[in-house]
């Protein structure tokens, strides 16, 4: 149904939802007028407005939608790991893959628009937009602690200020890597860095180095964590 602002029902909500996506992916957050939005969704404000609000609900859409499934299948993973463990630690590595291997089984999904989401994560995490960031932070906060909950379980003899600045890193390095800088490209002009083929399992190497790496006062709990992260 169409009232007479023109405005219908899921069609056009997913419409202006794919539209923002896109954009907010190409150009960033703040450069992305409503102007562009609704030209690209092909819709008048009123639309955007009966939808969402206004921009700053827009966004916090764009983000939810795919957020909420990717969590989803973040906590489905460590269910699994939970009950095939039987009550004992998780193996920090399975850990580390059903948190970070769901993002990157996301950003393989070209069709869907899984890949473009991520790109907009990875501009959004080193972007200066408090208000994101923040909206972000609590979409992520249920997910986040029950992973970290595992973690620390699994490397009791790590400090968990450690934990934490691992558990930090780690989401820089994937938000790097899928936010589609194009580095490696840049430096050589030939090489590809965005086939997730070749992605996924360079990228997990890394991480788990470097949750497995020295401690960095250099004590005698580096030997623990390597073996414990295995």
């Amino acid at each position: 149904m169409t009232d007479v602002h023109g405005r219908q029902g899921p069609e056009t909500r997913t419409r202006i939802l794919d539209a923002a996506e896109a954009l907010f992916a190409e150009n960033g957050l703040d450069a992305t007028s409503m102007r562009m939005i609704t030209g690209r969704a092909g819709v008048n404000l009123a639309a955007v407005n009966y939808h969402f609000g206004g921009k700053d609900g827009l966004i916090q859409e764009v983000f939810r939608r795919r957020l909420t499934e990717l969590n989803r299948r973040r906590l489905v993973a460590l269910e699994a790991l939970q009950r095939a463990a039987d009550g004992a630690p998780l193996r920090p590595s399975s850990i580390v893959k059903a948190f970070f291997g769901t993002a990157l089984e996301m950003a393989a999904d070209m069709d869907g628009g899984g890949a473009r989401f991520l790109q907009l994560m990875g501009r959004t995490y080193t972007g200066p937009n408090e208000f994101v960031r923040n909206f972000l932070a609590e979409e992520y906060a249920e997910c986040v602690d029950r992973f970290l909950t595992e973690l620390y379980r699994a490397l009791p003899d790590v400090p968990r200020e450690e934990i934490l600045w691992r558990f930090h890193f780690m989401m820089g390095a994937t938000s790097y890597a899928i936010g589609g800088a194009d580095a490696l490209q840049l430096f050589t002009g030939e090489f590809d860095d965005r086939d997730p083929a070749r992605l996924e399992p360079r990228l997990m190497s890394f991480l788990l180095g470097g949750l497995r790496g020295a401690l960095p006062d250099g004590g005698g709990q580096a030997t623990q964590a390597r073996r414990s992260a295995a």
